[in-house]
């Protein structure tokens, strides 16, 4: 079996492994444990790592691309990314609660990846320093959006708090404050991350791009998103933001950073097809 005929077999078993372990985390989820297998976190979190290691291996064309990466491929490659750092980290956290969400995600992702294969060109020209440049970006990105993951898992547990729906909580749940402790350590990092990315973007436009600084869809979104994390980082600091506060400010940073990343790319390959 030739590379190109091995890619759609391992993109399709990693599909159905996330759709599978979508379905199990779901199913705990809603009390219809009877229709799955029982909670074994161990052998799980064995499984997402033998689908993170299939996913990769349909992704491994396109990292090798990362000036040319279509909308499907962007998507692809920013789930994975998600789903790896989630994977690492539950080693050392507590981060019950997420897996449903990130299962169904990276089952998108793939799928996205297979529907709308590599179709963008880019005049770029790659340099170590235009590399660096993407890859931190793109863990930056995946970080956002666990953490916006973990504030809209936060914001739902405190409206059943507060609903008094207790029974529709999950039992293994960690408490709201260590799920608040998790979402800051996050954001910290992907905000220094996004800090580098957004600095050197800026100030060192011409070495890494090729082209003087200029105000585009994506940098003034990127420079928005950033401004939204420092303050919702300040009023943490300052003012002792947290709960529903920070989730929403989370989510609101994470949804203009996927206008800058994606926003474009959406706009130009499905709508304007170029």
């Amino acid at each position: 079996m030739t590379t190109a005929e091995f890619l759609p077999v391992a993109a399709g078993i990693a599909l159905v492994c996330y759709l599978l372990l979508a379905w199990h985390f779901t199913a705990h989820w809603c009390g219809k444990s009877a229709l799955t297998l029982p909670r074994a976190p161990r052998i799980e979190h064995l499984l997402i790592g033998a689908a993170l290691a299939l996913h990769a291996l349909t992704l491994a064309a396109p990292a090798g691309q990362l000036l040319h990466l279509g909308v499907g491929e962007a998507v692809s490659l920013l789930a994975w990314l998600t789903v790896l750092i989630y994977w690492i980290t539950s080693w050392f956290f507590r981060m019950e609660g997420l897996q449903a969400p990130l299962m169904w995600m990276a089952g998108l992702g793939v799928a996205m990846g297979a529907l709308l294969p590599y179709t963008h060109q880019s005049d770029l020209q790659a340099t170590p320093l235009l590399t660096v440049h993407i890859v931190i970006s793109l863990i930056a990105y995946s970080m956002f959006l666990l953490a916006a993951l973990l504030a809209g898992l936060m914001l739902w547990v405190d409206k059943r708090l507060h609903t008094r729906q207790l029974a529709t909580l999950p039992t293994r749940l960690p408490p709201l404050l260590a799920l608040e402790t998790l979402l800051f350590q996050l954001l910290s990092v992907a905000f220094l991350l996004l800090t580098v990315t957004v600095f050197t973007g800026v100030t060192f436009s011409e070495q890494i791009f090729g082209m003087p600084f200029a105000f585009t869809h994506k940098s003034v979104f990127s420079m928005v998103s950033w401004v939204v994390f420092a303050l919702l980082l300040f009023g943490r600091s300052r003012y002792g933001w947290r709960g529903r506060v920070a989730a929403r400010w989370t989510l609101a940073g994470m949804g203009t950073l996927m206008l800058a990343y994606l926003g474009s790319k959406i706009v130009l390959e499905l709508f304007l097809h170029r």
